[in-house]
């Protein structure tokens, strides 16, 4: 009973003290004026800076005291931003406003467009289907007699009528009437939108339960198989082609070469072997028969299918197509690369085939959102007033036209004074006749524009991340703005400051040890060593340089390089190794050819003048300025916060 009564007390005093502790999140690492900093929003800023949590795993205590003293200070700026009212500053909000509606559009397009699409563009792209169509053309004055027809081809279907057969009576697809309507293996990517989202919206054998309209007209659809995509192999043939050695179509000398390979096959015959003794296609034989990675749909149909039933290491029977017969030889399949490696071909693919539909989508639902209407009497007087006149142009009615309203969104009105400065620069419309087609094209092109900036003006009201992007931006230039008030326009200089920085830090000004010298250079030894015996002889040095140097632009300067550091070049170390002034070196091998070089003059090593130096003194004064502003500016937000910074209880970092 003591025990218990003793265990229980334990027990009881851990749960207190428990319940008493700090939330781990909640811990505060820093106090400055009357906020704080707690474990949460340092661990959140520490994070984004690193480039992820994932990324800050193997850091140490000393990595997060620096970093929470950078932050401290970090946030006492944003505070005195705030005490200067930069949230109200007019030119600052102009430009927070401007990178809201521009990062905000980018923002909507990739989030609700680009990355969604690609997405979905993957998972699909797992699958490859085999589709069957019948097609309808539409007639040139409408759709309505196309979609009454094929209408009721459907509803036949649906009553038991084989699709195949209606295919071979109804398509107007020629291509695929001799297959049934079989337009072979595809995957996503490869499709009219519409066509594509129907067929995967169907299982093996079903038909989509309505007609599908493309650019091309309408569509039945049906889905004969759909498998896990092999998205490349690699495969090796020997060809027989239909031709004798005369030219003649042969089909039974063909067959008898055929019986030959066969043979040879069927014993064991190694099938490089094979290639070289009997296939006809000259643009692989010399690679064993190697035709490299291909895709679905890149050969002729019955070479694709026999090749993609085929497993690594598998030999295929004889395969006949219009080239002739193949024996088809599978040496490698891939597999499905991961979205990242596939990232870059997917948006590839999605900009080409769906990214104008989904932008479409996206623009009616945001202008329904938006109650986006445009004013039919002034579209209408518009249209009235303009004939013959062209969009881009000055508007002989402008002045009458300019302040009437065009179309409206959001309780806001756009004239058509701001639209026709707007088409100015859309340069697919300049020149059009404004007529109701014209105008309603361009109408909507300007007016998607300013729907796109409506959302992206209201993005940070719904969206978190676009909202803390957006914080980020804004402490940006609050920041940016305090170092330009308190440090750099501070940041005065005079030729007195200058040559007072130069004398204090003149010791990081030098000049390296540096020779002026000559070159004779030639692209071959034999003429390198001809020139040097010249050289022997008492021959002028500078002569035989205008004579024989081959180095482009030197001929005029007798191969003269001027003045350098004797560590910049090969041939300036060759220079630096001569004794005196005059001498000359052996032809050595450089860069292209070879050289002989005379030094003409050394300067060894000295600190540069004051005049040499300006530009360095300049930039090393700026820099010891706005140092020294800084700490000035950091010293004086201290005495007004008087933050206090707990070292220790940093340690516990995402460390729950």
């Amino acid at each position: 009973m003591h025990l218990r009564y003793i265990t229980s007390i334990s027990l009881l005093v851990l749960l207190i003290f428990t319940s008493c502790s700090t939330e781990h999140s909640e811990i505060i690492l820093a106090k400055y004026g009357n906020s704080a900093i707690t474990m949460d929003e340092f661990e959140n800023a520490y994070a984004k800076n690193a480039g992820g949590r994932e990324q800050v795993k193997n850091d140490n205590p000393e990595k997060f005291r620096s970093f929470l003293d950078l932050y401290v200070n970090f946030k006492m700026k944003l505070r005195d931003a705030e005490v200067r009212g930069y949230h109200t500053d007019p030119n600052l909000l102009t430009e927070l406003n401007d990178y809201k509606r521009q990062v905000g559009v980018s923002y909507i397009l990739e989030k609700d467009i680009v990355e969604p699409g690609i997405k979905q563009l993957y998972d699909r792209r797992k699958w490859e289907l085999r589709v069957s169509h019948l097609m309808i053309r539409p007639e040139p004055n409408g759709d309505e007699a196309a979609l009454q027809l094929i209408t009721s081809i459907l509803d036949s279907i649906k009553n038991s009528e084989s699709f195949e057969e209606m295919v071979e009576k109804h398509t107007h697809d020629q291509f695929s009437i001799p297959y049934g309507g079989d337009i072979f293996y595809v995957t996503s990517g490869q499709l009219p939108a519409s066509f594509e989202d129907a067929a995967y919206a169907l299982n093996s054998g079903e038909v989509y339960p309505e007609p599908v309209k493309t650019q091309y007209g309408y569509h039945l659809i049906k889905v004969t198989e759909k498998k896990s995509r092999i998205p490349q192999i690699r495969a090796s043939h020997i060809l027989i082609n239909l031709l004798n050695s005369e030219g003649e179509v042969d089909s039974a000398h063909a067959l008898l070469r055929l019986d030959s390979l066969l043979t040879d096959l069927n014993n064991g015959e190694d099938f490089k072997t094979l290639v070289e003794r009997y296939s006809d296609d000259t643009g692989t034989k010399t690679q064993g028969g190697d035709l490299g990675f291909f895709e679905r749909r890149m050969m002729v149909r019955p070479f694709d299918e026999a090749a993609f039933n085929l497993e690594v290491g598998e030999i295929s029977g004889v395969v006949e197509t219009n080239f002739g017969y193949h024996i088809i030889h599978l040496t490698d399949k891939k597999d499905i690369p991961s979205f990242e490696e596939d990232k870059e071909n997917l948006k590839r693919l999605f900009k080409q085939t769906r990214y104008q539909s989904e932008y479409d989508n996206l623009i009616v639902k945001l202008k329904k959102k938006y109650n986006f209407q445009i004013d039919q009497a002034t579209f209408n007087f518009i249209v009235d007033e303009s004939d013959s006149i062209r969009l881009g142009t000055v508007h002989p009615k402008y002045d009458e036209i300019s302040g009437m309203t065009l179309f409206r969104y959001a309780d806001r009105s756009v004239s058509a004074g701001e639209f026709f400065e707007k088409i100015v620069n859309e340069t697919e419309f300049v020149n059009k006749f404004i007529d109701e087609e014209n105008l309603t094209s361009a109408i909507n092109k300007i007016s998607n524009d300013y729907i796109l900036e409506e959302e992206a003006m209201n993005l940070d009201k719904v969206n978190p991340e676009f909202a803390a992007l957006m914080d980020d931006y804004k402490n940006g230039i609050f920041i940016f703005r305090l170092q330009e008030d308190e440090v750099w326009n501070k940041i005065l200089i005079d030729s007195v400051k200058l040559y007072e920085h130069y004398l204090a830090t003149r010791e990081n000004y030098k000049w390296p040890d540096r020779v002026e010298f000559s070159e004779i250079f030639v692209r071959t030894d034999s003429a390198a060593q001809h020139i040097y015996s010249l050289l022997l002889e008492g021959e002028d040095f500078d002569t035989l340089a205008v004579r024989f140097t081959e180095r482009v632009g030197y001929k005029e300067k007798a191969g003269n390089h001027g003045l350098h550091a004797v560590t910049s070049s090969q041939i300036a170390e060759v220079a630096g190794t001569l004794a005196e002034p005059g001498n000359f070196s052996e032809p050595f091998k450089s860069p292209g050819g070879f050289s002989i070089v005379r030094l003409n003059s050394f300067e060894p090593s000295r600190i540069k003048t004051f005049e040499e130096a300006k530009a360095e003194v300049s930039g090393s004064f700026q820099e010891s300025e706005s140092k020294r502003l800084e700490n000035q500016y950091l010293e004086s937000l201290k005495r007004i916060y008087k933050p206090v910074v707990y070292h220790d209880r940093v340690e516990k970092a995402f460390n729950e």
